[in-house]
């Protein structure tokens, strides 16, 4: 017998909301299309969320949760080594620039929700510092003295991996992220070298 699995109604809209902004964008997508692919209706979508902006920040701050979810199994993966850490980090994010060539779903919110005071650039912003931060810790942690320098300079060489994946490079190979964030860590721990 199979066993049959009962999704809650908000967590079909979250899923489907999240896949389908990841696929055709924020402002690409209406409330209709979004209950209908969850297999609801609209009613029941804004008995959960008053708003599809209050959808768009939960769906944002589940793609945080999803990325820090990454982070521990990073350091349960590498206890006590961070520069194996910093290591599989950059191992990881070259298969994602690789697999999915649409990128990360906070900074595509953040470049279309155009409006600043959007709920949602709030979330994003929180958790792009929280990423830098814990990129920080780990460059540290592996002996690296300018460790906040290089946390910032290899998110944004990701954030710019990504925008280029999505403006140009669909169809060929990404840029070698592997080659050149390994070029910037050795940079950096050369200098704290000398």
């Amino acid at each position: 017998m199979k066993e049959c699995v009962v999704t809650r109604p908000r967590d079909r809209i979250v899923g489907t909301a999240r896949s389908l902004f990841h696929k055709l964008g924020f402002r690409g997508v209406g409330v209709d299309t979004i209950a209908e692919k969850a297999g609801t209706n609209k009613m029941t979508l804004y008995r959960h969320f008053d708003s599809k902006d209050e959808l768009i920040v939960e769906c944002l701050r589940a793609a945080a949760m999803e990325a820090r979810k990454f982070w521990l199994d990073i350091e349960a993966k590498h206890p006590d080594d961070r520069l194996a850490q910093l290591t599989e980090w950059i191992g990881l994010a070259t298969q994602a620039l690789a697999t999915d060539f649409r990128g990360c779903d906070l900074t595509n919110a953040a470049v279309e929700l155009a409006n600043t005071d959007h709920p949602g650039h709030r979330v994003i912003e929180e958790f792009k510092t929280e990423h830098r931060n814990w990129l920080a810790k780990v460059c540290a942690g592996a002996g690296i003295q300018r460790a906040e320098l290089l946390a910032g300079t290899l998110t944004t060489l990701l954030e710019g991996a990504r925008v280029g994946r999505q403006s140009g490079a669909r169809q060929s190979p990404p840029l070698d992220f592997v080659k050149m964030a390994g070029a910037v860590v050795e940079s950096f721990r050369g200098k704290a070298a000398r």
